[in-house]
């Protein structure tokens, strides 16, 4: 079957579907000029040492990766980028009342940008809108702190309780929002069409979401440049770019 039946097959299980769940990854952002992590280019294949730098155990431990972290994100491009066409057919899809949960393993905030709601929104990693104190849990705009890095705080503590300001994220060693996943477990078990999409499929517990689908009897749709453990359980798999393939698909929905 060529990439057109797979698109119109697909597109005709959404539009059948009373409940479709999505899962996004790095790959719906990198049309947007957002690198991801595991692909051939991604910022952890080039420099291995950069994902060892991102565990939460080096960031609480080291005033210094806590100085480097910040002086990062205020050069950060994420908050300049732009959702492009993938994202843009997702929000399209909630439009057309089809799509009753997008989880996103992304921080980057490009879903919101396009016009998806918080309300179908499980930002399972986090989100770089926001910082969060690890001492008493406050959490605001992320604006507030750069503004004091800028002002030359170089790792500015929080001011109600003097503890380790971070951004919103997930790292690495740290436990996901157990609400979140609950919500992301839970549309996955009960959902007929379950896409993923621009993602590996190999960062558990995220990774284990298919299976909730499959036993739930789903159809089972990957989007992803590369291999993913799961392709030989997909019902459909497609290798196109998502900018592309999408839209068509959300086009025929």
């Amino acid at each position: 079957m060529d990439e057109r039946e797979t698109i119109e097959r697909v597109a005709r299980w959404l539009k059948a579907s009373r409940n479709t769940v999505v899962l996004t990854g790095a790959g719906i952002s990198t049309e947007s000029g957002i690198p991801d992590f595991r692909g051939p280019q991604g910022v952890w294949t080039r420099d291995p040492e950069a994902e060892k730098r991102a565990t939460i155990q080096h960031f609480m431990a080291s005033r210094d990766a806590r100085v480097a972290s910040w002086k990062y994100r205020r050069a950060s491009t994420v908050d300049a980028a732009l959702p492009n066409a993938g994202h843009f057919a997702l929000a399209e899809l909630e439009r057309k009342g089809k799509l009753q949960a997008l989880i996103t393993q992304n921080i980057d905030s490009l879903h919101i940008k396009a016009g998806n709601s918080l309300a179908r929104l499980v930002e399972i990693h986090g989100t770089v809108r926001d910082f969060v104190c690890m001492g008493c849990g406050e959490r605001g705009p992320i604006d507030r702190v750069i503004a004091r890095v800028e002002a030359g705080e170089e790792d500015p503590p929080c001011r109600t309780c003097g503890g380790i300001l971070k951004s919103a994220t997930i790292s690495f060693g740290q436990n996901l929002v157990a609400e979140d996943l609950e919500r992301a477990q839970s549309a996955a078990s009960s959902c007929e069409v379950f896409l993923a999409i621009g993602t590996s499929l190999t960062v558990t517990p995220v990774a284990l979401l298919p299976r909730y689908a499959l036993q739930a009897g789903a159809k089972f749709v990957i989007l992803n440049a590369q291999p993913t453990p799961y392709d030989r359980a997909a019902a459909a798999v497609i290798r196109g770019p998502i900018g592309e393939v999408l839209p068509a698909i959300v086009d025929l929905v």
